[in-house]
């Protein structure tokens, strides 16, 4: 098999049609030998009964339902587990990815790149999710250990090695990003116009978005960690420092009555940084949890595929 397309799907009735279309034809355009593996993630409307028809009328099409909703980190694993090609490519189903991109990071693969990376302007988005993206991804390069690029995300084609590379990292707590980054390999950037999704709406909420960033945060460093003991070294300099201005006040002017302030002070900022540095510390451990007990990434309920064929 020379391509593989990994295509996670949730709840896309309204757009997985336009998909399979585009990119069934830029895959012929470029060879004959070619598979579309559409990952549906618990989706609740009629998208896997579309795959199935996909499926019925295309022997390129695969197509991986699991039991419920495991989310797009599970399901891009999945479609990479079961992916049997020479390059295989990651998008979304909702056409933000263009399909015709696929050419191009081939003919980067054959020069001998392992990942071939498509970058997004961000022309035509909200200012203030802009703005939100931005600083998000500064953050993140300043508390990590890989390097995150606003703009990239999963749209990309990796090489045989560099999916290997990736399915030998079995951690529960998956942040694909970071992952892609960390692996390494020799890597060739390509940029795209931002397109807005053909049909149907984001399943990305505000919220989810937040603990995504924080997963970000806190799966390839330990510096949060190390915050929390700089910030505890600063409040105990803080409350030095005023010990030593109520020491100089009671020298030069005596004691006065006991002051409310200095104990809701007191209270607020060592109460504060505890709860901070309790909050921080069990999440690493939260992710130990989940790590020691070995439980699957997901649970596949439906697929067209042999049981020999997942790697």
């Amino acid at each position: 098999m020379l391509i593989s397309t990994v295509v996670p799907c949730y709840n896309e009735e309204k757009v997985i049609g336009l998909t399979y279309n585009e990119l069934s034809a830029s895959l012929r355009d470029i060879t004959d030998d070619y598979e579309i593996i559409f990952v549906d993630d618990g989706s609740r409307d009629g998208t896997l009964a579309m795959l199935k028809a996909f499926a019925d009328g295309d022997l390129h099409v695969k197509y991986i339902s699991f039991s419920r909703n495991f989310g797009k980190e599970s399901a891009m694993l999945a479609g990479m587990r079961y992916s049997s090609g020479e390059f295989t490519v990651i998008m979304d189903a909702d056409l933000q990815h263009p399909p015709e991109l696929i050419s191009q990071m081939l003919a980067y693969g054959r020069q001998g790149y392992d990942q071939v990376i498509a970058q997004r302007d961000r022309k035509g988005d909200k200012k203030l999710g802009t703005f939100f993206a931005r600083t998000y991804y500064r953050m993140v390069d300043r508390l990590t250990d890989v390097e995150l690029t606003d703009g990239i995300g999963d749209f990309r084609m990796l090489s045989r090695k560099a999916l290997d590379a990736l399915l030998t990292m079995n951690e529960y707590n998956r942040f694909s990003k970071g992952l892609f980054s960390w692996i390494g390999f020799k890597e060739k950037i390509i940029n795209y116009r931002n397109r807005s999704r053909a049909a149907g709406s984001s399943k990305w909420s505000f919220r989810s978005l937040i603990h995504y960033g924080v997963d970000g945060v806190l799966s390839f460093n330990n510096k949060p960690l190390r915050f929390c003991i700089f910030i505890g070294a600063f409040a105990i300099i803080l409350s030095l420092l005023y010990l030593i201005f109520l020491f100089v006040s009671i020298v030069f002017r005596g004691i006065d009555l006991p002051g409310y302030f200095t104990t809701i002070f007191t209270i607020c900022l060592f109460g504060g940084v505890q709860l901070i540095s309790i909050g921080i510390v069990g999440e690493y451990v939260g992710r130990i949890y989940y790590e020691v007990k070995r439980r699957p990434h997901y649970l596949v309920d439906e697929t067209n595929f042999e049981k020999t064929d997942m790697k």
